[in-house]
């Protein structure tokens, strides 16, 4: 199923209105849809290089929206919708004990899930449930999905096509290193 999905989105790159697409699958993606929007936006920009930052834009200004949604389920409708997703994820037996720690590490939660190929919806509805304030929220989501999102923009850019199997087939490490020197970077100015 994860496969025909996988497929359809790549079909939509090539659709005239693929930003519109680019934009509902970022919005969804991070409340309830399993596919990230990388998959889109790569074809996309491998097509048109010149428009390689709106496109980056645009799925950063759907994926916040999308988060806020993510957000509100978790705020205002837990129990019917948020706990049936989270479930469906398999994340619902550690809830109870994620909820406890979320809170303490809530900027690096959001930042950390927007950045690496964590599921970002499970974070937005977990931010909404477990009460984070909603402007901690709205800009480690921009900072977040800015970063990931403008850095598969960045690469495709400047280096086209061949970095294409390269993101497709370590996108989690990409993201996960770019992660670890951002809190590097935090770590060494806060004990510099």
């Amino acid at each position: 199923m994860i496969r025909n999905l996988y497929d359809w989105v790549l079909r939509l790159a090539d659709h005239p209105n693929a930003l519109w697409f680019l934009a509902i699958i970022a919005f969804i993606e991070s409340s309830v849809f399993p596919i990230p929007p990388d998959v889109l936006m790569i074809p996309m920009i491998i097509a048109r290089p010149s428009r390689a930052w709106l496109i980056a834009g645009v799925a950063l200004v759907a994926s916040v929206l999308g988060g806020l949604l993510g957000y509100s389920i978790g705020a205002l409708a837990f129990d019917t919708l948020g706990q049936p997703i989270l479930a469906m994820l398999g994340k619902a037996d550690a809830m109870a004990e994620f909820n406890t720690r979320f809170n303490d590490l809530g900027f690096w939660a959001v930042l950390g899930a927007g950045i690496t190929p964590f599921p970002f919806k499970v974070i937005t509805i977990m931010s909404g449930w477990t009460g984070m304030p909603l402007g901690t929220f709205i800009i480690t989501s921009i900072l977040a999905r800015g970063i990931r999102f403008f850095v598969v923009a960045g690469l495709l850019w400047q280096f086209g096509a061949p970095i294409r199997d390269f993101i497709e087939r370590r996108l989690g490490l990409v993201f996960t290193l770019c992660l670890l020197l951002l809190i590097g970077g935090f770590v060494a100015t806060r004990y510099l």
